[in-house]
């Protein structure tokens, strides 16, 4: 059972980005399912810019095409330390915060529930 603290892992990516011809933002869940954390999710933004202030959307009039992605993990601090080396060789531009979490809940599907 995953409780108590615990680090949350953002990593900010473009819907266009690759690694090794994949989407990254897949690869990136693949590596951390590989480490069996205990889940990752992925969230496409519909606008955004980053650090080359070029504006990214859905809407026509902008950018579009390379919207933003965000994946989260919630994982121990040791677990995300021994992952970041390797996400370093994987992105090029992109943005990672940790930050310090409680986890007051974590069960899969279909796990009963207090009544």
């Amino acid at each position: 059972m995953i409780t108590g603290e615990r680090t949350l892992m953002r990593i900010h990516v473009g819907e266009k980005d690759r690694f090794h011809g994949r989407p990254l933002y897949e690869a990136i869940v693949e590596l951390l399912r590989s480490r069996k954390y205990a889940g990752a999710t992925v969230t496409r933004g519909a606008m955004g810019f980053g650090a080359g202030t070029k504006l990214h959307s859905d809407r026509s009039e902008y950018l579009w095409g390379d919207l933003p992605m965000v994946i989260e993990c919630v994982e121990t601090e040791e677990n995300i330390q021994a992952v970041l080396p390797e996400l370093d060789q994987m992105i090029g531009g992109s943005l990672i915060t940790l930050e310090k979490v409680r986890v007051i809940m974590y069960r899969p599907d279909g796990a009963p529930t207090k009544s």
